[in-house]
């Protein structure tokens, strides 16, 4: 390029996330930016080969920099934005057609929207009336993917979305009143006239009956008569056309790493291996007279450990947050500014989720974060896993650092609003393990109910390359977490299902915790006396996201740093 400063740079990386949030409309509501919130995503087919030769085009023209005068941090930032770029070209080498699962897709993602879009203004609403308008054709647009997925044998495998009718179907009230596309008009601001008011209402029920409401049974009338059907086939990715190198390219994705499916899982082996110790100790504690199994199958039936009202659940998780938020300063030597709450799964998507998620809130931010949690089954959702959920999903798991990530103004959008699977999700397990600091898990049940969840991750390796890279039924992958987990019967085929449809994700939980453990401990180590928590946590976050093989590198250079400080610059 010809210029080649840290000003050209800084643009270089806003038009690329600029470009992004034009491209995907989805994305930029999510993020807080609302210039699009009148359209979705362009699915045809010639939108989606313009928009690949758009990436091509990204990464050549990132690979004219010369970054021999960049700073540090623009050098962090150039190979982020190479990374991503160089395996968003990579991914074209697989068709865009996996779209719809029970997890994500298209047929959740506009209700999903609707709770997160602002509502402030006319103009919000008439933007919300108008992505309305859009939906049926952007259906049409999926519907016409997932038939090309078809014609050329890439269809997902049709037991995990057996529930996708029903999802789409709990949408489908017969009064548009009584719709969650419905929701905003019950709270449309003071500021906006009576006259207007009543024309939104009016007119926006009207496209909620002739336009969502249609598109939605259209594409639940095409999964039910024509993919599900033509998902009948082995559940391995592997089994897609080009599957092998297809799951190659989503290990590599979500883990970050070089290791292969086979070390991978040989991995997970070893850890459930050592955890089931831990927990056999733990279960010792509780004065249980029997096996591993006699106890997950006591906590599975005994209802003591389960509510039996929803807002008891949804309550318990918000007071479990609010002690968790006192202790964070002693964890913490900066802490984000955006606050979160505590909701639970609407009733139509809730059958097919997993126990919880968290939604976070806009990275300017107007908009707070969300731990979501099921409420489905109350017979299935344990007293004991609660500490740890809370732990991931909110804080001081996802919730603490995505804020963090998208508060550090020194760091472009893009670097900010970054996301890598496994220092996300690596982030979040290893969140649930500082517990004990916490002054949480002091009841053995609790304690065993989060080595229970360091299990189900460390099963993970096991199940997804065994589904995916060994050939496992999903009969063998149930019965190994049922062997291995005190989880429920609901949780463990939900989440088997997950992995089924989401090849590769799961891995990046246990081997992205695995990574930040070891650093830790190196940490610890080499530092001595010196090492300081609240520092070493900073050091993991004060970078934003980043992909593992960079992460360590950070963390060896502050370590590095450290050691040549006087002892007394440790404090904090």
């Amino acid at each position: 390029m010809s210029g080649n400063n840290q000003s050209d740079f800084e643009r270089f990386q806003e038009e690329y996330w600029q470009w992004c949030l034009n491209e995907y409309p989805e994305l930029a509501t999510w993020t807080g930016d609302n210039r699009y919130n009148d359209r979705f995503t362009d699915l045809s087919w010639l939108a989606i080969e313009k928009r690949r030769a758009g990436e091509r085009q990204w990464l050549i023209k990132a690979q004219e920099f010369d970054t021999s005068r960049f700073s540090e941090q623009d050098i962090l930032s150039y190979r982020l934005l190479m990374w991503i770029l160089d395996l968003t070209v990579k991914a074209q080498r697989f068709p865009p057609v996996l779209l719809l699962t029970q997890i994500y897709g298209p047929h959740l993602d506009f209700a999903q929207l609707v709770s997160i879009t602002p509502f402030r203004t006319l103009t919000d609403y008439h933007n919300y009336q108008a992505r309305m308008k859009a939906f049926p054709a952007y259906l049409d647009q999926v519907i016409a993917l997932l038939w090309r997925g078809i014609e050329i044998g890439w269809v997902l495998p049709y037991v995990p979305l057996k529930g996708i009718p029903g999802q789409i179907a709990g949408q489908l009230t017969g009064d548009p009143e009584q719709s969650v596309f419905y929701k905003p008009l019950e709270r449309i601001p003071d500021s906006i006239s009576q006259s207007d008011r009543d024309s939104l209402r009016s007119d926006t029920a009207r496209l909620i009956s002739d336009s969502v409401f249609p598109a939605l049974e259209n594409l639940r009338d095409f999964v039910v008569n024509t993919y599900l059907p033509a998902g009948k086939r082995p559940i391995a990715a592997r089994e897609l056309p080009d599957g092998e190198a297809y799951y190659a390219h989503l290990v590599f994705e979500h883990t970050t790493t070089d290791m292969t499916a086979a070390e991978i899982h040989e991995t997970g082996k070893t850890e459930v291996q050592r955890i089931g110790g831990q927990m056999l100790n733990v279960m010792r504690q509780t004065g249980f007279d029997g096996s591993l199994e006699d106890f997950s199958s006591f906590l599975r039936s005994d209802p003591r450990f389960y509510f039996t009202r929803e807002d008891d659940l949804v309550m318990a998780y918000r007071d479990i947050a609010k002690r968790a938020d006192a202790e964070l300063p002693g964890l913490f030597a900066e802490l984000p500014r955006n606050p979160y709450g505590v909701r639970a799964f609407p009733d139509y998507e809730a059958p097919g989720q997993t126990t919880a998620m968290y939604y976070p809130g806009a990275s300017d931010g107007s908009r707070a974060g969300y731990f979501m949690v099921n409420t489905y089954r109350l017979d299935m959702r344990p007293k004991f896993e609660m500490e740890a959920l809370v732990l991931h999903e909110a804080v001081p798991g996802h919730h603490l650092q995505i804020s963090r990530a998208q508060e550090l103004r020194s760091l472009t959008r893009f670097r900010r609003n970054a996301s890598y699977t496994a220092y996300v999700e690596g982030w979040a397990l290893y969140a649930e393990s500082l517990g004990d600091k916490m002054g949480f898990y002091t009841d053995p049940y609790s304690k065993f109910g989060q080595l229970m969840y360091e299990m189900w991750r460390a099963c993970r390796l096991v199940v997804d390359t065994g589904i995916h890279h060994f050939g496992w039924s999903r009969q063998q992958a149930i019965d190994y977490m049922r062997e291995q987990t005190a989880k429920t019967e609901q949780d463990i085929a939900v989440e088997v299902d997950r992995y089924i449809v989401m090849p590769g994700q799961a891995l990046a939980y246990k081997i992205g915790e695995l990574n930040i453990r070891r650093l830790r401990e190196r940490a610890e180590q080499e530092l001595g006396p010196e090492f300081d928590i609240r520092s070493f946590h900073n050091a993991v976050l004060d970078n934003g996201a980043l992909p593992l093989p960079m992460l360590e590198e950070q963390i060896k250079k502050w370590i590095y740093t450290r050691r040549a400080e006087p002892l007394t610059d440790f404090a904090l």
